[in-house]
């Protein structure tokens, strides 16, 4: 998309610091951290939403999950726990219309929903 933030920055037009990236998935730091590790984990494809995710972004989709997963044992918080939050949509706080997943941990988070 023309004026999706997140896919000038899989092309190198905003910088960011990448955590990981391969030919589907990158993954960078939030420039407005709520815990000492945030993360953001997208498809390079613009997907919008949870609501525009196919067949054929099946693959994808898990491959986000185990990177996830890779990088929070990376950064030494799997043992301990992280959150993982996707929003879907304008009342759920999804800013930016391009599918994203949240890696959020490096501290107690609590049960308050966030």
């Amino acid at each position: 998309m023309e004026n999706c933030i997140f896919c000038k920055i899989i092309k190198g037009e905003i910088p960011s610091t990448k955590i990981y990236e391969d030919d589907e998935i990158l993954a960078f730091n939030d420039i407005n951290p709520i815990a000492p590790i945030h993360i953001l984990i997208i498809p390079k494809k613009h997907i919008q939403s949870t609501n525009e995710i196919t067949q054929e972004d099946e693959l994808t989709i898990g491959k986000i999950h185990t990177t996830i997963a890779k990088i929070a044992k990376e950064k030494g918080i799997a043992e301990k726990g992280y959150r993982i939050i996707t929003n879907c949509g304008e009342d759920a706080g999804q800013e930016v219309k391009h599918l994203h997943f949240h890696l959020i941990g490096g501290t107690k988070l609590g049960t308050k929903i966030i």
